[in-house]
Order: structure tokens, then C-alpha cells, then sequence
């Protein structure tokens, strides 16, 4: 078996810091447009951890553009290029660093809420589900167990927060924050493209429990797909042949990093721990493993 390569931990180009930088991404500006670069970090109980997963960044970056080409019927996306060659100076002169994990993106005007959509009865909407029988002001039937399929998939708002967990609300809150007739059109993109996602993936043997959107507004107001789409990181994704409602789900992201962290009972605050050699590869299998099914290809 071949060595696997380095992590990208940190991205610099032509000694340019990024001008933004979140738990996995680098974002450089360049007015109209940025360049979104991927790293491999990875973060766990809202922390990033000590170790990176070797192309975990090219994964999320070509999964989310097989995403953005399959559904340009139900809505444009902000992404222009995924070739370095039609960056932006200075970034050309990065392309070995750059092809692969980034895309130059249009900049809109974020929504300032998340927009998730469920099929399943998981994470943090078992918990609500368990402590009130509803999820996001939705009443949920009765009895239902952790990872139960729902009667039908809903659309359930989140904040986003600058740090911590995102917290759900109901579609009258979200409303409250961007408009009922933005929030309107958002849910119905978010169904539409859950619609298409889980359907495409379940017949490659994933099944997409939930996954969450993000959505942008251009200057005229439209608006367009942003961020990611149907990632491991984005999706709880689980194995289809596996299947077994009445607890969690293997899946195929971050699972063996949380397992890990779980057994050797880190505190979950600094200093955070690194990962050992067996829990880094297992994690990047997971990752290339979904990209491979999802979307028929080998990763660049």
C-alpha cells in the first residue's frame, strides 16, 4: 500500500495569508470573485484536531462540483472555475497546490441561517424529537426510533453559529431573520435538491439521512446554491446495505474520528488531541469511498 500523502493543514499563496479562515476552508478575496480552497483539516466536537486527513479537501471540493453540474436545472450555483489556469493572478502561480481542492466562486450575500433538510430521525433531531415529540415546531409521529425513515423528508432551519453547535428553529424564526418570501424559496430549493440527492445517492447505496444547504444572493436579488453540496461533511451519509433503524448508523465521514475521541475520553476542550496513523487512513477510505460511488469517478 502506498504511503499516503502529506496533509494540507495551512494554504499560503505567492505569501498571501487567506483572507478568511474556517474550520476547513481558506477563502482569498478577489473582489467580485474568491477562491475557496479546501484543506484537509478536520474538526470534531467543534474543535479542529492536531491531525489532517490526507485529501479529505479534494473530496469535499470535486463531490460539491459534481453536485453543482447535476443540479443546475433546479438552481444555479455560485461556482465559476475549478481550474487554476483560469484563476486569478497570483493564484496561477499555486496551481500545484491549488488543483483539485478549490474553486473560484462568485460572492453573494450569504443567508444568515442554515437550510437543512431530513429525511431521517438523527443527531441533534432525535435529541429534539426525544425531549419534545416535534422538530423545528414540526410534530413528529409517535414511537418513532433513532434512525427511523420520516413519513416524508422536512425542511428544518438552523442558525449558524460563529463557534459551537448550530441551533434549529422553527420556520417562523427563520423567517423572522431573512423574510418569509426568501425563506420560501429557500425551503423549496432545499427540498428539491434533497429530492435529487437522495434519490441519485441511494441508488449508488447511500443513503442521505440529512444534509444541509447554503444559499447566496446576487446583487439582483436571485437566489443561487453556495458553499458545499451533499459532502460527507455537510450530510450524515450511511451505507444503505447496513441499514438498521433503532440506533446510530455507521457512516461515511467523521465516525471513526468521534469513536476515537470517545475511547480515549478527551475533555472535548484544548489542547486538542492528533489522530493515530489506523483512525487518519480508515477516515480517508470513508471519505474517497463516498466520493468514488457518488459520482463514478477517481479523485483528481
Amino acid at each position: 500500500m502506498l504511503p499516503l500523502a502529506s496533509p494540507i493543514l495551512e494554504t499560503t499563496i505567492a505569501d498571501r495569508r487567506p483572507d478568511r479562515r474556517g474550520k476547513v476552508r481558506d477563502v482569498y478575496d478577489f473582489g467580485d470573485e474568491l477562491l475557496i480552497v479546501a484543506t484537509d483539516r478536520i474538526s470534531a466536537f467543534d474543535y479542529v484536531l492536531g491531525s489532517g486527513i490526507p485529501d479529505k479537501g479534494k473530496v469535499l471540493t470535486q463531490i460539491s462540483q459534481f453536485w453543482f453540474e447535476r443540479t443546475r436545472s433546479i438552481v444555479k450555483n455560485h461556482l465559476i472555475a475549478t481550474d487554476p489556469a483560469q484563476f486569478p493572478e497570483p493564484a496561477r502561480s499555486a496551481a500545484d497546490l491549488l488543483r483539485g481542492r478549490s474553486m473560484l466562486v462568485t460572492r453573494t450575500e450569504p443567508l444568515a441561517i442554515e437550510c437543512v433538510a431530513r429525511g431521517y430521525l438523527s443527531g441533534s433531531g432525535w435529541k429534539d424529537y426525544r425531549a419534545t415529540g416535534e422538530l423545528c415546531g414540526i410534530t413528529l409521529p409517535p414511537g418513532l426510533r433513532e434512525s427511523d425513515r420520516l413519513p416524508h423528508p422536512i425542511f428544518t432551519p438552523a442558525t449558524k453559529a460563529q463557534s459551537g453547535h448550530d441551533i434549529n428553529i422553527s420556520e417562523q424564526d427563520a423567517a423572522a431573520i431573512v423574510g418569509e418570501k426568501v425563506l420560501a424559496r429557500a425551503k423549496e430549493l432545499t427540498m428539491a435538491l434533497y429530492a435529487e440527492g437522495s434519490a441519485h445517492a441511494e441508488s449508488k447505496g447511500i443513503i442521505v439521512a440529512d444534509t444541509k444547504f447554503e444559499f447566496g444572493t446576487l446583487p439582483n436579488g436571485e437566489l443561487i446554491l453556495i458553499d458545499e453540496a451533499l459532502t460527507p461533511d455537510s450530510s450524515r451519509f450511511w451505507p444503505k446495505d447496513g441499514y438498521a433503524p433503532g440506533g446510530p448508523q455507521p457512516s461515511f465521514d467523521k465516525q471513526f474520528v468521534r469513536d476515537y475521541l470517545e475511547e480515549i475520553r478527551w475533555n472535548k476542550q484544548p489542547p486538542v488531541p492528533s489522530l493515530p496513523p489506523d483512525v487518519v487512513a480508515r477516515t480517508r477510505e470513508k471519505y474517497v469511498d463516498a466520493f468514488r460511488r457518488l459520482t463514478g469517478r477517481e479523485l483528481q
